[in-house]
């Protein structure tokens, strides 16, 4: 599959030009209008911080958001893509059991606030589950090397029950919108496909494995990007619980230092570094998926 050279047209110099007047005129207008005195020079401490015990450049407030928004983004999109996929497969099932649970699942969670199943979760899961279950205690009593792994992979041991439980909470709720991307994908696959993997003698789940849902996951790739990164946009959302990712720890910075301006277009790049290289990543293992068609 040959990919086409990208060129830019007038057209885009002229968009190009009209968003640059756009920034420039807010940027006067807040400036002016506001009386807002710009103060970029401060924002790189917020970024990295140099520790003179170790005499070694640290990640600050602002870099500590942004690796808590991967790995929370970078799991949930793992968790939520298991959930997807196995929603999806009983939403086409033969089971009727299988398709009304895979039905109620959608509904339920797709028509549900996001903002109030993680209340839900938070309280449930964090308050009833994880006390019964023992997790802090068995987090709180383990070695030394498990505490570091946790909180390089996860969350560090004493906020470890309210990161699984946004962990979760974003994981269900995005798993709804992948399984029917998943089912779709699915179902989009000719008849004719399934009729030549029955001929040869396959199982139900022997089709799926080996010939439906490889040639769905090249359809369904464009889509799931698009969700992997609303994933990434929606993590944003498990502030409320004072789960410290990007957000977050932007509001505690405007909070102290009142350079909203600054602070927010800071977080904004950093947000469109992650869903950029995303979207790139995506791209490239669309065309690296494809490269036997003609």
């Amino acid at each position: 599959m040959r990919r086409r050279k990208t060129r830019i047209k007038p057209l885009d110099i002229v968009v190009g030009l009209f968003i640059l007047a756009g920034v420039a005129y807010i940027s006067y207008r807040v400036s002016g209008g506001l009386h807002y005195k710009w103060d970029w020079k401060a924002i790189p401490q917020y970024l990295l911080r140099y520790d003179p015990e170790s005499q070694e450049w640290m990640s600050n407030i602002l870099l500590q958001g942004l690796f808590t928004t991967i790995r929370l983004s970078l799991w949930g999109t793992v968790f939520a893509t298991v959930i997807g996929t196995l929603m999806g497969l009983c939403r086409v099932s033969h089971s009727t059991f299988f398709r009304l649970l895979g039905r109620a699942y959608v509904e339920l969670i797709r028509n549900i606030p996001p903002l109030v199943l993680i209340f839900i979760f938070y309280f449930f899961l964090s308050g009833q589950i994880m006390n019964v279950l023992g997790v802090d205690a068995l987090v709180a009593s383990a070695s030394e090397g498990t505490k570091s792994f946790l909180s390089l992979f996860f969350a560090p041991p004493s906020r470890f029950t309210a990161f699984v439980s946004a962990l979760i909470t974003l994981a269900i709720f995005e798993g709804a919108y992948i399984t029917e991307i998943v089912r779709a994908g699915i179902q989009s696959i000719e008849r004719g496909m399934w009729e030549a993997a029955y001929t040869l003698g396959l199982s139900r789940w022997q089709q799926m494995r080996y010939i439906i849902l490889p040639l769905a996951a090249q359809r369904t790739l464009p889509p799931l990007a698009g969700q992997f990164i609303s994933t990434i946009k929606d993590s944003a959302i498990v502030s409320v619980i004072s789960i410290q990712e990007l957000t977050f720890q932007g509001m505690e910075l405007m909070s102290a230092t009142y350079l909203i301006f600054e602070v927010w277009i800071t977080i904004t790049v950093l947000y469109l570094i992650l869903t950029l290289s995303l979207s790139l990543a995506v791209e490239r293992l669309e065309i690296y998926l494809r490269r036997g068609e003609a």
